[in-house]
């Protein structure tokens, strides 16, 4: 029985690193799908709403 909790957890271990890498590849997809002038607009607005909250 105690040798089965150690597989469970080692199981439950490498199912939460393969979530890990897929949500982390889906932001990179999403990241690269932005052209150079939307990310330009993006950076620039938030870098406009800094300003604001900043002052």
């Amino acid at each position: 029985m105690q040798s089965n909790w150690w597989k469970l957890l080692g199981l439950a271990g490498v199912v939460s690193v393969v979530a890990t890498g897929a949500v982390i590849a889906r932001g990179e997809r999403q990241r690269r799908a932005y052209t150079p002038d939307e990310v330009r607009e993006r950076l620039h607005e938030r870098h406009a709403r800094a300003q604001q909250n900043g002052s």
